[in-house]
């Protein structure tokens, strides 16, 4: 039986950082993975997303250049070759975390791995490792939704990416991120798309008003929202398939896709045998330092259910190595996210809402501003850019950027580094703009459009 300083279960993004900086602190590691390095980000998530989005965006561009004398008529797409670029790509990437980990001095194994007792982990081959310290870096995974007649028919996220041609026409089941990426990505390919959405608005926790104008973006591109509703049963019609909604809608589909969430993957994991407490919502409890109820096992990334997004992973996977084996304690901070939603027109967003603001700041300066980007007014899209900033009116603190248009998401990571660095409307009013751009509305704001608490 062999015995490692650190047992890293999980070979995403959490796992791998943590696995390469405990090694490079001197810990012998090893590192486990059922199905294959990089995670849900490289393999199945934002790296392969996102080439389906610019591929994607091009026909929105080849439409645009029509106004600007390009002509395009003769413009195909191919989802075969798509797909086999996009699976070249991730494979090219997957090989690079696996020499990454081996130069590191990183122990790789391939298989399922179980929980035998609080230092022991038993592989899929029957394999025994110990580990002074584990750490659990599963990640999360689809919701399964089996409550309704033909869920079978369904595919998830990660199914999407095995599709070798493109559906025709696409129900999708959702209104989060990876719903609504999706619905635009189908849409702007050349897909008919409907998106069901059991609630009354889009994007769960965002600002009202980027709810509001994506809501119009998404209706404009020609997507079918269906508000307030749910899927009552699917039915094979020989291949295709029949979505009967709960308001008695009947929808055509060649492909009904899946995404109402996904949950911390804790599966047979054998977190019972040792009394790993887990959440009211399945995650696995743990405390600053991301220790779990168990001494010595540590858990990191989406199966903690913290914020579930990529570079958090990395950044409490790099915390724990350096805590625990490189003697630098570190705690990592769970607020000011800047974050994106690859729709097409994208979503940037960091801080507060304009709820959540109003509930610690009462008074408090909206600064808003709907507007034709430049490059429409020869392209004649009637796409609209969307900015808006929240400021405490007592300190003039900056609380929040809010923003959908094209690269958005670009802007908000160096607007979160504004946010970071607690900047305040001054300071915003003192940069210079950069003219003609769309991110100068940002320091050209003059006065409120809403003032709260006056």
């Amino acid at each position: 039986m062999k015995n490692f300083d650190l047992i890293v279960i999980g070979g995403g993004s959490g796992g791998v950082r943590a696995a390469r900086i405990a090694a490079n602190h001197g810990a012998s590691v090893a590192l486990i993975e059922e199905y294959r390095l990089g995670g849900t980000c490289v393999i199945r998530g934002c790296v392969p997303k996102k080439l389906m989005v610019y591929a994607s965006r091009f026909a929105h561009d080849f439409e645009e250049a029509k106004g600007y004398g390009w002509d395009f008529d003769n413009a195909r797409f191919d989802w075969s070759t798509l797909k086999l670029k996009r699976d070249q790509e991730v494979a090219r990437l997957e090989a690079i975390y696996r020499k990454n980990l081996l130069a590191a001095g990183v122990v790789i194994y391939e298989g399922h791995a179980s929980f035998v007792d609080s230092k022991t982990i038993q592989l899929s081959d029957k394999e025994m490792l110990t580990g002074n310290t584990i750490l659990i870096a599963t990640g999360g995974v689809p919701v399964q939704n089996d409550s309704y007649e033909g869920a079978q028919y369904t595919i998830d996220s990660n199914e999407f990416f095995d599709l070798e041609k493109q559906p025709k026409k696409v129900v999708i089941h959702g209104a989060g991120y990876i719903a609504l990426e999706f619905a635009c990505i189908f849409r702007l390919l050349g897909s008919e798309v409907d998106v069901v959405i059991r609630g009354e608005n889009i994007l769960r926790g965002f600002d009202k008003d980027i709810q509001s104008q994506l809501t119009k973006e998404l209706l404009m591109s020609g997507i079918n929202l269906h508000f307030s509703n749910n899927i009552k049963a699917i039915k094979n019609e020989g291949g295709s398939f029949t979505v009967a909604l709960n308001d008695g809608a009947l929808l055509d589909s060649d492909c009904v896709l899946r995404a109402i969430g996904r949950v911390p993957n804790t599966t047979a994991l054998g977190l019972e045998k040792i009394g790993i407490a887990l959440n009211n919502q399945g995650a696995i409890v743990v405390n600053p330092f991301s220790e779990t109820t168990v001494t010595g096992i540590y858990a990191v990334g989406d199966v903690t259910n913290r914020v579930n997004l990529t570079p958090m992973a990395i950044r409490e996977g790099h915390a724990f190595a350096d805590t625990v084996f490189g003697k630098t304690p570190r705690v990592v901070a769970h607020d000011l996210v800047p974050t994106a939603v690859f729709t097409t027109p994208e979503v940037g967003v960091v801080g507060l809402t304009e709820e959540q603001a109003l509930k610690q700041f009462p008074k408090l300066d909206v600064y808003s501003t709907v507007f034709r980007p430049m490059k429409a007014t020869l392209s004649g899209s009637d796409s609209k850019v969307l900015f808006k900033l929240l400021v405490d009116r007592v300190t003039d603190r900056v609380l929040g950027f809010h923003s959908i248009g094209h690269d958005t998401g670009e802007m908000i990571q160096l607007l979160g580094v504004a946010l970071q660095m607690k900047a305040t409307k001054k300071d915003l009013d003192a940069t210079l703009a950069v003219h003609p751009t769309a991110a100068e509305e940002w320091v050209t704001f003059r006065a409120p459009t809403t003032q709260h608490n006056l």
